[in-house]
């Protein structure tokens, strides 16, 4: 992988790239980046660009790249990331065979009481980056068979980083460790600290999370924090044109829901079949004029669904709400979507206010937030039909 094949982000691969060249790239970045904004396979490929760079800048003080001295490398010596695909070991490095670059993730125990480390997964994370590197952390677990079970970066594993980081460099310049959620690192995470603060020679941690709140505060006080932002709408667009073969027309569609998530937007494809719009005709209609046996019977359709396509449902939903404010504010013309919905998104404008909408907005972004955390789904869209009778305050019927 390399770092033009990250889908957008290309002010951060230029910043990324001139930290290194004009030395001032700390030993550990930490990039915290929302799901499918790509900070995982950004971070791949950096590493894998950092593990090709000439084994030759191993004799270079260790502050050449990572301390406070001035840097005795000239920007010359680094191969750029145009031409690193030339390096003799730029192929090893492209399937994870790389001696210098580790990888840290959440793992569960193949048996009863294992003590797993990531290398007990290493073959099936080589195949996941390479299946779905805009992945998250649940598709990972039911990845390698998780099912109902939860992750963990485990103080063995942490034993494992501290083994492998304290040996001298095989042939690259420098030691890569790919640590990836360190929101699933509890209190054994402290047993890194003295590594981090203290590194080896030329060791670079990288840290990949999505929510900083979810990591250890130490942790987070020693690294150099890049935040990795969602992909720009016209790059998602490009990406699905590109890479899944779609028609300009569905992948301006589906860039324009996805909120600048690359996984949402692969798995809408996958579930393009879904007709989002009867759906929530069905719902308003159940809400604010059919009455609780409707409202029941959405929701057991709902709860039935399962948790990707009610996410996705949600945020067309929120979709629809985005074209109903830029139609009142800016006019028809505004509009970014297909012709049913512009009309769709107008009579949602009959219905709510601007303030009611921002009201159901919110209350929906709150829903996504639980689905993704497990939360049951018949109480969830329970509750969230209630607060949508609630804001619009039943006054008006939704004739559609």
């Amino acid at each position: 992988m390399e770092l033009k094949d990250i889908i957008g982000q290309t002010a951060l691969k230029k910043q990324l790239v001139a930290m290194v060249q004009q030395n001032r790239l700390g030993h550990a970045l930490l990039l915290i980046g929302k799901e499918g904004s790509g900070a995982l396979p950004l971070a791949v490929a950096f590493a894998q660009w950092m593990v090709c760079q000439p084994g030759k800048h191993a004799s270079a003080p260790a502050a050449a790249l990572f301390g406070e001295q001035e840097s005795s490398i000239e920007k010359t010596d680094f191969i750029s990331p145009e031409a690193i695909s030339n390096m003799p070991n730029f192929s090893r490095a492209t399937q994870f065979m790389h001696p210098d670059l580790h990888f840290s993730y959440p793992v569960i125990p193949k048996k009863s009481g294992d003590k797993p480390i990531s290398t007990d997964y290493f073959k099936e994370w080589k195949e996941f980056i390479r299946q779905y590197p805009y992945g998250n952390v649940y598709d990972w677990l039911q990845f390698i068979g998780a099912e109902n079970k939860q992750g963990n970066i485990t103080a063995e594993e942490c034993n494992d980083i501290m083994r492998k980081l304290n040996l001298k460099s095989f042939e690259s310049a420098y030691k890569v460790l790919v640590l990836w959620m360190p929101e699933y690192l509890g209190k054994e995470g402290n047993k890194l600290l003295k590594l981090i603060e203290e590194p080896p020679a030329n060791t670079l941690f990288i840290l990949v999370a999505e929510q900083e709140e979810g990591i250890l505060p130490t942790l987070v006080s020693r690294c150099q924090l890049i935040r990795v932002p969602l992909i720009e709408k016209q790059d998602i667009e490009a990406a699905l044109i590109e890479r899944a073969y779609l028609p300009a027309d569905k992948a301006a569609l589906i860039a324009s829901v996805c909120g600048g998530n690359y996984r949402e937007a692969l798995q809408m494809i996958q579930h393009a079949e879904s007709d989002w719009q009867s759906l929530l005709r069905e719902w308003l209609n159940a809400t604010l004029k059919a009455g609780p046996a409707a409202q029941l019977k959405f929701i057991d359709e709902m709860t039935k669904t399962g948790r990707e396509k009610q996410k996705q449902f949600l945020r067309y939903f929120i979709h629809l709400l985005e074209q109903s404010l830029h139609i009142r504010l800016l006019g028809i013309e505004a509009a970014t979507c297909l012709p049913t919905e512009s009309d769709f998104a107008q009579r949602l404008n009959k219905i709510a206010s601007v303030t009611q909408q921002q009201a159901i907005v919110e209350e929906l972004d709150n829903a996504i937030y639980y689905i993704e955390r497990n939360a049951n789904a018949k109480m969830l869209f329970m509750a969230l039909t209630i607060k949508l009778q609630y804001i619009i305050q039943n006054k008006v019927t939704f004739h559609v």
